[in-house]
């Protein structure tokens, strides 16, 4: 079971206060109290203009994966069989992978790693590892609390890694009784795997519905 850690100092603003913009608040901290605080409310962190000041997001439409929905086209059922996959086998190498600086629009910096590896280390942050000759391939990262998981990032070295770890992180929520998925926000190739969009207050309200699961 999760280790659940001392309580954040700060209070944050409703996730649907925002007007206009899908940036709730701006500062606080990443400690795993204030970390967990934002997700149960509904909110995410991200730096501003990436690099930027800490800012607490609450997207308006939100997108999810619906554990129902994902596409798995023929080509990428066939890419399933070249790799091998793993659940928190190496949470350091997927959440450096996502880090890489040659990325682009890479915006995980250093405090978001220690961040998050704490989250880990506490058993709140879950990694998805995808493997092809013994090396890391490609793999994702998020939060789990409750029915809910919360995608924050993926990466591949190899063609289709990233979309078999999201595979295998669906397969793997659907056979452990999880309610909802949050992506942030729908990309075309989100889209093209089954994300949608959905107003933020349905959001929140399936949020409740999963964290009461």
């Amino acid at each position: 079971m999760p280790v659940e850690p001392p309580p954040t100092d700060w209070v944050f603003p409703p996730a649907d206060s925002a007007v206009g913009t899908d940036v709730v608040g701006v500062g606080a901290d990443l400690e795993p109290g204030t970390l967990l605080a934002a997700y149960r409310a509904g909110l995410f962190p991200m730096r501003l203009g990436g690099g930027g000041p800490l800012a607490w997001w609450s997207p308006e439409p939100r997108g999810i994966l619906p554990l129902d929905g994902l596409h798995v086209s023929r080509s990428l059922r066939r890419s399933l069989r070249r790799f091998t996959v793993s659940l928190d086998r190496d949470f350091e190498g997927v959440i450096r992978g996502c880090a890489d600086e040659r990325r682009p629009g890479g915006w995980i910096d250093d405090g978001f790693v220690a961040a998050y590896r704490g989250l880990h280390a506490l058993g709140w942050a879950h990694s998805v590892e995808v493997w092809s000759g013994g090396e890391l391939a490609g793999g994702l990262y998020g939060v789990r609390i409750g029915g809910m998981f919360a995608a924050e990032s993926k990466f591949h070295r190899v063609t289709d890694a990233s979309k078999v770890a999201l595979v295998a992180l669906v397969d793997h929520l659907r056979r452990d009784g999880a309610r909802l998925i949050d992506v942030q926000w729908v990309t075309p190739h989100l889209a093209s795997l089954g994300a949608v969009e959905v107003p933020r207050a349905e959001y929140l309200a399936r949020l409740a519905e999963a964290l009461g699961a």
